[in-house]
């Protein structure tokens, strides 16, 4: 019998992009993959092929090229300076982890080793976020500066709140992840027992439709492969 995927279904039509935000870049799409029935847990054998593949790939892709001088993370640059973001300071994520290829990629988690894998290997933003911690639909924006961001600093819960005109992805309670696909909050983060996630897969206009897809794709392969039974839902957002 096939995994129930309504409540999944409803949540994903709730989600949406601002049009101040493809006003910004009208080549933006995300991918969202939500899933449920996932296992948690510390890193583990099957997380850990993953990641090496995706490093020794990584290693040979990028030999002799400069993570930002990819096409797509290039573009990627451009977005955050649209906004008024410096990506030499506050890089977009997937340029972030493959800057750490070298000296080896974190291992966090299962269910976080396993999204970072597939963006390195497919040279893309890619974050996932605990669903069972979400107020309401996940929503992109240009922040208006009143939403909370729950983070840490020096160890220590803060809350802060992002200018006036920062690409944010938001729920009813506050900011989930600053700068578009930079840092995530504290209070939506995968830990060792989430079991409800969304993962969303950001592209710009070099990286194409069915590159995204295959993406996308290989994260659906992948969770369903280390969660056996799990329900998996996705929705392609784009102008």
């Amino acid at each position: 019998m096939a995994a129930d995927t309504s409540d999944l279904k409803s949540w994903l039509d709730a989600a949406a992009v601002d049009p101040a935000v493809h006003a910004l870049r009208p080549d933006y799409r995300a991918l969202l993959v939500a899933a449920e029935g996932l296992r948690p847990g510390p890193s583990d054998e099957a997380s850990e092929e993953l990641l090496a593949a995706a490093e020794e790939d990584a290693r040979r892709r990028f030999a002799d090229l400069a993570p930002e001088e990819h096409p797509h993370l290039a573009a990627w640059r451009e977005a955050f300076r649209a906004f008024g973001a410096k990506p030499q300071r506050t890089r977009p994520s997937a340029e972030a982890l493959l800057r750490r290829v070298d000296a080896g990629l974190p291992r966090v988690d299962r269910l976080t080793d396993l999204y970072n894998a597939i963006s390195v290997a497919h040279v893309l933003p890619l974050g996932g976020e605990d669903l069972d911690h979400y107020a309401g639909a996940a929503r992109l924006v240009r922040a208006t500066g009143d939403e909370p961001f729950e983070t840490t600093a020096g160890g220590e819960p803060v809350v802060e709140h992002c200018p006036p005109g920062e690409v944010v992805w938001r729920d009813d309670a506050g900011v989930t992840c600053r700068r578009w696909n930079w840092r995530q909050c504290t209070r939506t983060r995968l830990t060792l027992s989430t079991t409800r996630a969304v993962f969303i897969l950001d592209a710009l206009g070099p990286l194409g439709d069915g590159e995204l897809a295959a993406a996308g794709d290989a994260l659906v392969e992948a969770l369903v492969r280390s969660s056996p039974g799990a329900a998996v839902a996705t929705r392609l957002l784009a102008a």
